[in-house]
């Protein structure tokens, strides 16, 4: 037999793909009738069977470097068909959270992001560092205005007659935090998302999906484009039967921090190139995008809660309910700090506002290792899938 043929199984890497919420995975006896009833598998080479396969054998360099497991958005509808119970729909979730922990780096935070025993970790750091900030600001006022007025800066953003959270954790201290931040994201992410890119196309094309020997990145932009329309509407939610309810929370979850992401370049520009320093008006019209977006959030993070909480034969572990957990505060804390705020309650406000800084810390640091993730990683795939004529 041809060494291309031999099956090198990873035991390790089944029992990772278990612990990530695959547990009846050895019930499946390969029935192919969780191909045959997805909705959204792509007739040239249809899924989940074969990664069902591959899972069960521990072929994790053949399900890692699979573009399909992306293509898959857990509708559910493989596992309520599937006579044995081995929920295709859970493993293909787990395979994917596996393909996140393979490509991030550096490795310490992708283990450390997986495992429960390491969140007071997680929450410690940004609450220790935020207290820090806060202890610099509150006490260090005179010495920070000298310091930051020798650069020609101004220290304080905010005005002495409003409560203006720029006085608890002045807004220099939480820029130079999250700047440096976003960068250490997009790298991250950058550097997985190559390794990702390149291993696909290689499977693809060992596999036949593809008869295009190198990647045309031309190509590959133009799919990219020609996918995004897809999924700011959530087409393929709306093709499922069984969990077609997920489709309309996890819209106003993505909408929301579209529209969180839009009002924080706004207000960054506001207050760095026009020097208006805040707090803003509720009048303005960006504020309304603000407070519409963070109640957003909260109304559809709380849905997905409850779906998957109704769903008594959805596998749920600590992955699922770690980054549920962590929208849900983020957009509650938002609120709150807000609410607070405008309420006169001065310090209440300002607690609130240094836990909806650890909720925002831990979403974005942490965000290539955690399973929200695979909204880069499913974009990219899907791209690719258009690229290759997979659709």
């Amino acid at each position: 037999m041809s060494e291309k043929y031999l099956a090198q199984p990873d035991l390790a890497f089944i029992d990772e793909v278990v612990g990530f919420g695959a547990e009846d995975l050895k019930k499946c006896y390969q029935c192919a009738t969780c191909s045959v009833a997805c909705p959204i598998a792509p007739d040239n080479s249809p899924f989940p069977r074969k990664e069902m396969i591959a899972a069960s054998w521990g072929l994790k360099d053949k399900l890692i470097s699979n573009g399909d497991i992306w293509l898959c958005h857990q509708c559910g509808d493989c596992s309520d068909l599937c006579p044995r119970d081995a929920k295709p729909g859970d493993v293909l979730a787990a395979v994917r959270y596996a393909a996140i922990n393979e490509y991030a780096q550096p490795k310490f935070l992708a283990n450390a992001v997986k495992d429960p025993k390491k969140l007071p970790f997680l929450l410690g750091i940004p609450a220790i560092w935020f207290a820090i900030l806060a202890y610099i600001t509150m006490t260090g006022g005179d010495a920070m205005t000298k310091l930051f007025h020798n650069f020609g800066l101004e220290w304080s953003h905010g005005g002495h007659d409003v409560i203006a959270h720029a006085n608890f954790i002045s807004t220099w201290f939480v820029d130079l935090t999250f700047v440096p931040l976003a960068a250490f994201v997009v790298i991250v992410f950058g550097l997985g998302l190559k390794r990702f890119v390149a291993d696909i196309h290689a499977n693809a094309v060992a596999e036949g999906k593809t008869d295009k020997k190198t990647l045309d990145l031309k190509g590959f932009f133009q799919a990219i484009i020609k996918v995004l329309p897809t999924v700011l509407k959530h087409d393929k939610f709306n093709e499922c039967t069984t969990n077609q309810d997920r489709a309309t929370p996890h819209m106003m979850v993505l909408y929301s921090f579209i529209g969180l992401f839009v009002v924080t370049n706004i207000f960054f520009v506001v207050l760095y190139v026009f020097h208006l320093p805040g707090p803003y008006s509720q009048l303005n019209p960006v504020k309304w995008l603000a407070n519409i977006s963070g109640a957003a959030l909260v109304i559809g993070s709380v849905l997905m809660i409850k779906n998957r909480m109704d769903k008594k034969d959805q596998v749920s572990s600590y992955k699922d309910w770690y980054i549920l957990g962590l929208v849900l505060a983020l957009g509650v804390t938002g609120l709150l700090t807000e609410m607070s705020r405008l309420a006169g309650s001065e310090y209440i406000s300002y607690f609130i506002y240094y836990l909806h800084l650890i909720a925002i810390f831990n979403l974005f640091a942490f965000l290539p290792f955690s399973k929200m993730a695979h909204l880069v990683y499913r974009f990219t795939a899907m791209s690719y899938a258009e690229y290759g004529n997979r659709k």
